[in-house]
């Protein structure tokens, strides 16, 4: 559960690193803030979706330890992003935490626990598919 919940965080951390930087440079000129999010986000989650079916499904983890690995990789990823807002963008924790609460960063803190949630949904998809089979 703990390797799961690394590799999980590590491998959509670095996706949306990359993502985000092309969605800032490139794509919140054209169109703004909250629709470049908007166009991100089904990426972000159907990589999420892929990559937590797959270490769940491998590693036969139970609906605890899938709820385990979306916790641990959520705060993980809450972690790093307190920290770049802190370190890279010269931010203070709570104006970042207060931009979590207005648009466009509401739709990413969604985002966000829906990346901590699709574990815990994989494993209940897988569960209810193998009861059947």
């Amino acid at each position: 559960m703990i390797s799961g919940g690394l590799l999980y965080f590590a491998t959509i951390f670095m996706l949306g690193f990359v993502l985000g930087a092309m969605r800032t440079l490139w794509v919140m000129p054209m169109v703004g803030a909250a629709p470049a999010l908007l166009l991100e986000l089904p990426v972000m989650l159907l990589a999420s979706w892929l990559l937590a079916s797959r270490i769940v499904r491998r590693a036969h983890l139970s609906l605890a330890a899938s709820a385990a690995m979306g916790a641990l990789a959520f705060i993980l990823l809450m972690t790093a992003e307190a920290l770049l807002a802190l370190f890279v963008f010269d931010q203070c924790v709570t104006s970042w935490i207060a931009g979590l609460m207005r648009m466009p960063g509401c739709i990413g803190l969604a985002g966000q626990v829906a990346f901590g949630l699709i574990p815990f949904v994989a494993a209940l998809r897988f569960r209810s598919t193998d009861i059947r089979a």
